[in-house]
This record gives C-alpha cells, sequence and structure tokens, in this order.
C-alpha cells in the first residue's frame, strides 16, 4: 500500500511515504525515473505484445486518446507537494515505453527510497489531473492494464526476476534489507542460492516460521484476531447500504464495496480497514473460526484516487476508503462459529501493481482462526474487515487508527488480538 502523510497541509516529518513503496526523496525518484526514461529509449525492440494492445486501445479509442494527451497537458498545472516527486513524463509514448522496459524488471530494495510500484511512479501526476481521473476508471482501459500487469507478474514469478536477491546494497539479500524485512522471521535457507526462493514474487509471499505470530487466545471464540500485518487506516461504524463513497470522507458504501452480496447482512455495521507496507508479511488470515461461505473475486480499477482527496502525494494512499469500493478486489465471507459475530467479510484490496488477491481457501471449508486463507502478490495494498451491527463489543487499543488517515498507525501484527465480539 502506498501511504503518505500529506493531507492538505498536514506534512509531519521528511520520509513521510508511510508504507515504503515510493521514496520520500524526490531526488531518489526523480533520478531513477530519468535512469528508467533512458534505459527504455534504448530499447529498440518492438513492445510487448500486452503494451503494444494498450498503444492499440489508447490510439484507436477517441475518448481514451483525449485522455491520454490531456493527462500529460494538465500535469503542470499544479506544483507537488514538498515531499513528493516532481516526475513528470512528456506523453503516452514515453509511458508506453517506460512501461514495455519494467516489465522485465524486478523492484530493487534501498534503504531510503524503494520504488516498489514503478508504474505508479511514472503515473503518481497523471493519475491526478482531470483527465487521469477519469481515464483510470474505464472498465476497457482497466481489463488492458490487467493484461499489462499480469505480464510484469509472469515475469516476477519467473527465475530472471531472482537477479535483485543479492547481496548488494539494492538486493534483497544484503544486511540492510535482511534488517528490514526482519528475515530470521521468516521460513529461508541462508545456504542455498538466494536463500531458497524460485522468483521475486516467491519471496514476497515468504512464509513465517511456525510460532512467529501466536493466534491471540485461539479457544476464545470471542476474540477476533488481525487477518494482515497492517497499519489501521480507519474504523467506520453504522455503515449504509448506500453512500457517497466518493467525498472527502470516504464513508464506506457496502452496495458497491461487497459487489451488492450480502448487503442487508450489514447494513448499520462495522468496517475496520488496514494497510500493509512493502517489507510486511503478505498472506491473509482468517480472523474467526468458521465456515468459507462465499468468494468472489470483483473486477475493478488499478489507479484510479479519489478526486476529492486532492493529490496525494503517494498514490492512492488517503483514498483508501473510496478505492475499497472500486479497485480489484477479493471478498471471502466467513460464517463464524461464534454466533455474536455471525457472518463477516474479509476484503482484500489490490492497488496499482499490487492487484493480484489469491484466495487459497474454497467455499464450504471450515477454518481455524489464525489458518492462513490467501495472500497478495506483489505488494501490500489495503485490506477490509466488515462485522454484521452489534458483534463488536470493543477493539484493542492497537487496532484504533492513530492520526489522520493512520498516517502514525503501527502495525498490528498478524493472528493479533484486533476486537472483541
Amino acid at each position: 500500500m502506498l501511504t503518505s502523510t500529506h493531507h492538505h497541509h498536514n506534512h509531519h516529518k521528511r520520509g513521510s511515504r508511510v508504507a515504503h513503496w515510493l521514496p520520500s526523496d524526490r531526488k531518489t525518484l526523480n533520478s531513477w525515473l530519468a535512469e528508467t526514461s533512458e534505459k527504455a529509449e534504448k530499447k529498440a525492440a518492438p513492445l510487448h505484445p500486452a503494451v503494444r494492445e494498450l498503444e492499440e486501445l489508447i490510439e484507436g479509442d477517441p475518448v481514451l486518446l483525449m485522455y491520454f494527451t490531456q493527462m500529460f497537458e494538465q500535469q503542470p498545472s499544479f506544483g507537488p507537494p514538498p515531499e513528493s516527486g516532481d516526475i513528470k513524463i512528456s506523453d503516452y509514448h514515453q509511458l508506453l515505453s517506460i512501461l514495455d522496459h519494467v516489465l522485465t524488471v524486478a523492484p530493487q530494495f534501498s534503504a531510503d527510497g524503494m520504488v516498489g510500484c514503478p508504474i505508479n511512479a511514472v503515473l503518481d501526476f497523471p493519475m491526478i489531473t482531470p483527465a487521469g481521473l477519469a481515464a483510470f476508471l474505464s472498465p476497457k482501459l482497466n481489463r488492458v492494464l490487467k493484461k499489462v500487469l499480469a505480464a510484469w507478474g509472469q515475469f516476477l514469478d519467473s527465475p530472471a526476476s531472482l537477479y535483485v536477491l543479492n547481496e548488494t546494497p539494492t538486493g534483497w539479500l544484503s544486511p540492510a534489507a535482511l534488517k528490514a524485512i526482519n528475515m530470521e522471521e521468516y521460513i529461508h535457507d541462508p545456504k542455498a542460492p538466494f536463500y531458497g526462493f524460485k522468483s521475486w514474487n516467491d519471496f514476497f509471499i515468504r512464509r513465517l516460521k511456525p510460532g512467529a505470530r501466536p493466534v491471540a487466545d485461539p479457544h476464545n471464540s470471542r476474540l477476533i484476531v488481525s487477518a494482515c500485518e497492517a497499519a489501521p487506516f480507519a474504523i467506520a461504524r453504522d455503515v449504509k447500504a448506500q453512500d457517497a463513497f466518493w467525498i472527502k470522507s470516504q464513508p464506506y458504501s457496502l452496495k458497491q464495496m461487497l459487489d451488492g452480496r450480502f448487503v442487508d447482512e450489514f447494513v448499520g455495521g462495522t468496517v475496520y480497514q488496514a494497510f500493509l507496507s512493502a517489507e510486511n508479511y503478505h498472506r491473509w488470515h482468517s480472523p474467526v473460526s468458521g465456515t468459507v461461505k462465499s468468494i468472489r473475486h470483483v473486477e475493478g480499477t488499478y489507479y484510479a484516487e479519489a478526486a476529492s482527496e486532492g493529490f496525494d502525494p503517494l498514490g492512492p494512499t488517503n483514498s483508501q476508503g473510496y478505492i475499497a469500493h472500486v479497485a480489484t478486489r477479493a471478498l471471502v465471507f466467513i460464517e463464524a462459529d461464534e454466533p455474536a459475530i455471525g457472518l463477516l467479510c474479509f476484503v482484500a484490496v489490490g492497488m496499482v501493481e499490487v492487484s493480484s488477491c489469491v484466495a487459497a481457501v474454497k467455499e464450504g471449508q471450515r477454518v481455524k482462526k489464525g489458518e492462513e486463507i490467501g495472500y497478495f502478490q506483489f505488494g501490500g495494498s489495503s485490506y477490509c474487515l466488515v462485522f454484521r451491527p452489534g458483534a463488536i463489543a470493543e477493539f484493542a487499543l492497537q487496532a484504533l487508527p492513530k492520526g489522520e488517515n493512520g498516517v502514525n498507525s503501527p502495525i498490528v501484527k498478524v493472528n493479533s488480538l484486533l476486537a472483541i465480539a
């Protein structure tokens, strides 16, 4: 999940891109973009088929052509907040050549400025222009973007992506990286090549060692545990079936968020939302013991932001509530054994490059509290737990968002106490 503390004039410190998906120092971001553009321009090879399809879509659709021309023309009309990069690329042709290049590179580690979401870095500005806000909501465009991201996913799933697992300062096996990700908590083999990982994605979805995240009070069915390793963003109570989720306060609107499923069960209930960081563990665990009632994958946007938030110096952080309604996501409905909880929904929200939500359970399956139920492939992102009215007596202190949009929230460990029914 991409995060920052910028919220109008709420700058609190340098290095404010909380979840570390992109660097907070604009010099780092700018030199990365300059270097990437240069490499992309040198590549004489034809575009990857998925990028070529995107080019054909843009040039063959008059509305998208207008948006993709205007979003670059509209960029200079506002200056970046002091802590964001001032990366600006000139037009969609340059965008396509950079996208083509990105499809064969894996994210490198950087102690002070990781570009974990390169496509987001390139779109940082065009995304939030009036033309960009409109374009990135287009289902037609998102269908093709999905293919571009899938092509990158294939590269990140392949051994070709292992080159970033090395001991140089930008490698994920460098002392600084191993410390940042707390490698000793994860299953790995330091004697094997690449520590035993088969690809970048395999490293990304690495598993915790048994016992690294004990389940809080496993036999007390009234205790709900954290489903992901994530920092609290928001808690909303008395949520409505339909609400204006696109406005500044981004209220939750169950009909859109849950894709119309089981909406009546949750009207008047509670939504808890939290976001994951680049170095975190990316698997999801069941917050309760119960039975998986329904699983649904919802096709949606990848680079949409809430216009009401203005320029978000780091991609869609401040738009997380809005994104839970429009982004690509997975819904896992679980009927808890504890009658006081009943039906709940785990919502995995895919954002930007972090768009594949992989469920590891099936409908009708029994799950134990703390058991793994799926994972985000490449990336953090955001997740919600939706509870019925009256299900939650109180949230644990650690689960309460700190600061505006959770900017000061410490991470709540997976399987630790989240709430009491």
